[in-house]
């Protein structure tokens, strides 16, 4: 392959990669906790957009379970989204590990 190809090839993939990120900025990705009392949405970043608590969950005395129902939808949200961006890059790498690990390069 020559080096002109090569070239042509990366800015090929950096251009699906931008595109993937902007469409990874408009997905959301949800998972709850607590049966459905707790919501989390983020993107396909993993970035948090919203968090929806069912107010008979809301209990003073016990803040702890509310913190942990909140950590566990927020921690699923973010694997799904992971998983979504991992999906996509392997999509763009035609099944290579992502990031890929060249050696010299990092």
């Amino acid at each position: 392959m020559n080096m002109q190809k090569l070239l042509q090839m990366g800015q090929q993939m950096q251009s699906q990669m931008s595109e993937i990120r902007e469409n990874l900025d408009k997905q959301e990705v949800s998972a709850s906790s607590g049966g459905g009392m707790v919501e989390a949405r983020v993107n396909g970043k993993g970035e948090v957009q919203s968090i929806s608590i069912d107010p008979t969950v809301v209990d003073p005395a016990d803040v702890e379970m509310l913190e942990d129902l909140v950590l566990a939808a927020l921690s699923e949200a973010q694997t799904k989204a992971r998983k979504t961006y991992e999906g996509e890059m392997q999509k763009l790498t035609g099944g290579l590990p992502f990031p890929m690990k060249l050696p010299g390069m990092f």
